[in-house]
Parts: structure tokens; C-alpha cells; sequence
């Protein structure tokens, strides 16, 4: 019997699996109390008194915070190992959760936003983010687009459960004696409480083979003027979604329709799965379109019915609208993120990981503030319609810049 017939199964093959193991259970776990996380945030702003205003301000802090975060990861996180990294994302996270619920006043949750990890929703831009897709970009071409959209995927249908529970506390609060502020307290601190699982989860992580898949992380280099353009345009996106996170989203329907936090929790659980269902979607259509055109031509349908829904005086129809641009929204998050690490050499993934990040969240941070203002206007509507407005000229910029480069990219050879 000819052994080199069989194929041998390498201690590093083994490591990577067992890695991308590990950090699918750990995004799950993230976006299970992300979900509920976007919508109680103005609900407990507004229980406290604050207004949309107070909540964009917050929004903005946090997402502030979480730049700045990812900056000192590009500039330094490859001095340090990268357990020790996923081990400060956690702490963060465990201190933000178990914190948040015992500040009342406007300034020390700003503060709080600032220094902690949470995420006012609709995007993951924690410093989770750029650990993970650095050490998931090892799938080899050809199977980058279908790993990442498995994490996005995860992180869909973890956050669309997640969302039911935003509607627990005032369940509670009428079949027991429980009261509403209670509740929502106790997702907080299980929040935190998640954030130290995942530190014991990523202990576990194996450490990337020397000479294996993953070479040494170094700053960026030859890659530094396709990730500068790339972030560029990213950031365009960024602060487009900037103006409409989960929490902002909760306050305009809060304020549109009056939709109660049970209602709220089903309507992001539904955007949640249809979200998936993209992501399910998009590695076919990346292997028979390219990775480019998937991310461009699914995303300007999503952003005219963002546009078309703020319009409508109809609640069924804004929901209808806003439902269909959820199975479009999502498709171009795992094939961006394969586009970048496709096309930047496998020992600047994680610098590039880190400064893509960095940028969307530096021009994510700049939309919150503006749009609670915004919200407070007479047209509350503006910022989804500002935001479809501006998603589509980041689209289109982003076909005219590398629709050469998109040629092929993620397609099946």
C-alpha cells in the first residue's frame, strides 16, 4: 500500500482547525450579549432621562474609545503575543458590562463608553475584531470568502437570539416582581460576565506556529497604499452606518412608531436572521460574481430601501422595507474582509486587519453624536436617509478604485 496516496493531516492543519473552532464559539458568545446590548442602551439612556441627543453622544464615546483601542493595536499590538492581547479585549469587556449599569449621570457613562468595549450596535468594531480576522485569514486562497462569511454568519444569528432578550426585563417586570431597571441591570452584568468566558475561552487558543501559515505580524509595508485606499473608502462606509447603529435605530423606532422593547428585541431579531441568510449567500455569489461586485451591487438595493423606508408615512411598508434591506445589508461584510486579506501579504493581515479597523471606527465615531441631534429635529428620518445617500457614493467609489483588482477576486478557479 502506497502511503503518499493518503494524505497526511499536518500538527499545524490541526492548530489552525482547533484556532477557528475556538474563535467561531467565541464570536457566537460575543454577538449573543452584543444583541441584546444595542437595544438596551437608549432604553436605559431614556429610563434615566436622557434623550436621543444624550444617546448619539454616548454612541460616539464608545465607538471613540474603541478606535483609539484599535489604534495602539496597530501600533503596537505586534510587540506584544497575541493570548495577552485577546486577554485585554476581554478584561475590557468584563469591566464595561459589570460597570455600566451603576453609572446614572450623563458624564461618568460617557467616560465609561470611552474606556470600556460596548458596542452600541450594527457593526462589530471592538478590538476583538482585528485579532480575529488576522488569525482566520490563514484558510489559504480560495477559502478566506468562506471562513469569514461563517463568522459573520455566527455573528448574525448569535445577535438576532441575542435581540430577543432586550425585551426580557420589562417582561419580568409584569409576571414578576422584578422591576423593569432590575432587569436590565442583570443583562449588563451578564454581559461582563461574558467578556470573562471569552478570556478563558482564548487561553485556549493555540499559538500560531512558527514557520507555519502565519508568519510573524509586522507593521505595514508593501501593503501600505492598498490598505490606505481601502480605509479610505471603508471609513466613508463606516460613518455612514455611524448615523444609524442598533441604538439609533431603537430611538428613531422608539420615536417614529413607539414600539415597546419586546417589539424592538423581535424586529432586530428578524433583521438578525435575514442578516444570516446573507451570509449564507455570499460566498456563491463572490465565487460566480467576484468578491468586488458582490460587495458593491447587493449593497446599494440595501441602501435604497434604507432611504425608501425613512420616507414611507406607513409602518407596514417601513418594516417591510427595512427587512428587505437586511437580507442585502450584510452580504459585503465577509467578502470585504476577504478582499483585504486576500490582497495584502500574510504578515501585514494584522496590521492591515487593525488599520482598516481603526479607520471605520474613527469615521463610525463621528456619526452617532451628529445623528442624535438629528433625531431631536422635527425629521427625525434624516439620518437613514443620509446614510443610504452616503453608502452609495462609498459603492460606487469603491467599484470605480478597483474594479480591475475585483476581476476574478473570490471567484472559484
Amino acid at each position: 500500500m502506497d502511503p503518499s496516496r493518503f494524505p497526511v493531516t499536518s500538527h499545524a492543519h490541526l492548530e489552525h482547525h482547533s484556532a477557528v473552532a475556538l474563535l467561531l464559539t467565541g464570536r457566537a458568545l460575543r454577538a449573543l450579549v452584543e444583541g441584546y446590548i444595542g437595544i438596551l442602551i437608549p432604553l436605559q439612556l431614556l429610563a434615566l432621562g436622557h434623550g436621543p441627543a444624550q444617546i448619539g453622544l454616548l454612541s460616539t464615546s464608545m465607538l471613540l474609545g474603541s478606535a483609539l483601542a484599535v489604534l495602539a493595536l496597530g501600533l503596537w499590538g505586534h510587540r506584544l503575543a497575541e493570548a495577552r492581547l485577546f486577554t485585554i479585549a476581554a478584561l475590557l469587556m468584563a469591566f464595561t458590562g459589570f460597570c455600566f449599569p451603576l453609572a446614572g449621570e450623563l458624564w461618568p457613562l460617557l467616560l465609561l463608553g470611552f474606556l470600556g468595549s460596548m458596542n452600541p450596535g450594527g457593526s462589530d468594531l471592538s478590538l476583538f475584531q482585528p485579532l480575529e480576522q488576522a488569525r482566520l485569514a490563514g484558510a489559504g486562497p480560495g477559502q478566506t470568502t468562506g471562513v469569514f462569511a461563517r463568522y459573520s454568519l455566527i455573528g448574525s444569528v448569535f445577535a438576532a437570539l441575542g435581540a430577543l432578550a432586550a425585551g426580557l426585563p420589562d417582561w419580568l417586570a409584569v409576571h414578576t416582581s422584578l422591576a423593569a431597571d432590575q432587569g436590565r441591570h442583570a443583562l449588563f452584568f451578564a454581559y461582563g460576565a461574558a467578556g470573562l468566558l471569552l478570556g478563558m475561552l482564548y487561553l485556549r487558543l493555540p499559538a500560531p506556529e512558527r514557520g507555519g501559515p502565519h508568519p510573524p505580524a509586522c507593521p505595514l509595508q508593501a501593503s501600505r497604499p492598498l490598505v490606505a485606499k481601502l480605509a479610505a473608502l471603508f471609513a466613508l462606509d463606516a460613518f455612514a452606518g455611524g448615523l444609524l447603529t442598533h441604538a439609533l435605530m431603537a430611538t428613531w423606532l422608539i420615536r417614529q412608531y413607539g414600539l415597546s422593547a419586546e417589539t424592538l428585541g423581535l424586529y432586530f431579531f428578524a433583521t438578525g436572521l435575514l442578516a444570516a441568510v446573507s451570509q449564507v449567500l455570499a460566498p456563491a455569489l463572490a465565487r460566480r460574481f467576484g468578491l468586488l461586485n458582490t460587495m458593491v451591487f447587493t449593497h446599494i438595493p440595501a441602501s435604497l430601501c434604507l432611504i425608501l423606508a425613512a420616507l414611507t408615512p406607513s409602518f407596514a411598508w417601513a418594516m417591510g422595507l427595512l427587512l428587505l434591506r437586511a437580507l442585502f445589508s450584510q452580504m459585503d461584510v465577509p467578502t470585504r474582509t476577504a478582499f483585504v486579506m486576500e490582497n495584502v501579504l500574510p504578515e501585514e493581515r494584522r496590521a492591515a486587519a487593525s488599520f482598516t479597523s481603526l479607520t471605520r471606527s474613527l469615521a463610525a465615531a463621528l456619526g452617532p453624536a451628529l445623528a442624535g441631534y438629528l433625531l431631536s429635529t422635527d425629521w427625525p428620518a434624516l439620518p437613514l436617509v443620509a446614510c443610504g445617500v452616503l453608502k452609495i457614493v462609498y459603492d460606487l467609489s469603491l467599484w470605480v478604485c478597483f474594479r480591475a483588482k475585483g476581476k476574478g477576486a473570490g471567484r472559484r478557479p
